[in-house]
């Protein structure tokens, strides 16, 4: 799937299992002999390992099949770098790659010094032979200090919304669970979604209103993905810093996969490594539409995606269809429940009907449940934020 959404036609494939790795090329000297004959056979131009090789155990496997050898993080990056369209994506991709290049200087001169596409050559450096270590470490070193420009542009936006009492709420989930439909659908936006892996790479914030009338912030971000390398961790983690700070983090998973309880737990897993785990999550199993009737039952869906145990720990789920709108209506009330931030509670308000501005604010900002004159008045029975009944307190009776 990773080297498809890479461009990668793929020829062949090879499966080894040995109970230690070998430290010269990976896989043993027969599976090796095997992939030299694939090689020959298919005339493949490169040869792509679901793990990560040492920069000797890559130099050894390109010398062995004459051909471009890439690992895992090395294709991931390669599918970021095709993917980021910001200065900021930009950037963060641009440091994972040097990260990423910089142990590998030694011995690669051939590798640097292709000048053709592919997978594996988008990467800054590659067409100077003589790019030094040096040369990457200064770049790091000024990727990063605008990245900390990034970072702190980010800071001054996300205080300026905490002094408006605006949750922010994440959409995280394993790449490809059906997140950019399902924000689009949400909040009428036109995030780029397709079924190609990351086709979301910089982050998108949309206002969002609540049955209760409360506006919240929705960030659709970067899909998660096994073996995440932590040199983009690391890169990431402005962007992910918006997963960090939400109030509320909307965990969708693809309820269809027959892989979603391993796909959920290495979602689970990378929210550990960003300390994001403690933050309220809402289970939101999406492309439910896809599942045999009889099989949507939530309660049953979500304990075979968590598990029992963790179910139990965290029974809040919604079953939805991003592609349809099914359970939009539930989803959204979910969220009005759980936000901590700005909490609605009952609320009646008495307010002269001269006053235009007082009444506007109630039927903006709140849900107005009935409504009756008594004379000159307007008594409105609302569920109001604690934003506005501190705002309209002279009215509450």
């Amino acid at each position: 799937m990773l080297a498809e959404s890479a461009g990668a036609t793929v020829a062949d494939r090879l499966l080894q299992s040995r109970g230690a790795a070998d430290s010269a090329t990976l896989i043993g000297s027969g599976k090796l002999t095997e992939a030299q004959a694939m090689v020959a056979m298919h005339s493949a131009q490169t040869v792509i390992f679901d793990g990560d090789l040492s920069p000797s155990q890559q130099r050894n496997l390109e010398t062995a099949l004459e051909c471009k050898v890439i690992d895992r993080t090395q294709l991931i990056l390669d599918i970021f770098a095709s993917r980021a369209r910001t200065r900021e994506g930009q950037l963060q991709v641009e440091l994972a790659q040097l990260n990423y290049m910089l142990p590998r200087l030694s011995g690669q001169g051939i590798a640097l010094s292709r000048l053709g596409g592919g997978i594996g050559a988008r990467g800054p450096g590659e067409t100077k032979l003589e790019t030094d270590r040096r040369r990457i470490g200064h770049r790091i070193a000024k990727i990063k200090r605008d990245i900390e420009h990034v970072r702190a542009g980010r800071a001054i936006q996300r205080h300026q919304r905490q002094n408006v009492p605006l949750a922010t709420i994440s959409l995280v989930g394993y790449t490809n669970a059906g997140k950019s439909t399902l924000f689009n659908r949400l909040t009428s936006a036109s995030v780029e979604a397709d079924a190609r892996m990351f086709a979301t790479l910089d982050p998108t914030v949309r206002h969002l209103v609540l049955p209760s009338k409360r506006k919240v912030l929705f960030s659709d971000t970067v899909g998660f993905i096994r073996g995440l390398p932590t040199t983009l961790v690391d890169a990431f983690r402005a962007t992910l810093e918006e997963v960090v700070e939400a109030r509320l983090l909307l965990h969708v998973v693809d309820a269809s996969s027959p892989h979603a309880p391993l796909l959920a737990s290495h979602v689970l897993k990378v929210l550990e490594e960003i300390e994001a785990s403690q933050t309220p999550q809402l289970l939101v199993l999406n492309k439910i539409d896809r599942l045999p009737e009889g099989l949507a039952d939530v309660a049953s869906v979500a304990r075979r995606v968590l598990g029992d145990a963790r179910a139990e720990e965290s029974p809040t789920a919604v079953a939805v269809s991003a592609m349809t709108g099914q359970g939009f209506d539930q989803l959204l009330t979910r969220i009005d429940q759980l936000l901590s931030l700005d909490p609605v509670k009952p609320a009646v308000f008495r307010i002269a009907a001269s006053d235009g501005a007082a009444l506007h604010i109630v039927h903006e900002r709140t849900k107005v449940l009935s409504s009756r004159y008594d004379d000159t008045d307007v008594i409105l029975e609302t569920e109001a934020p604690e934003s506005v009944r501190r705002e309209l307190a002279e009215y509450l009776t």
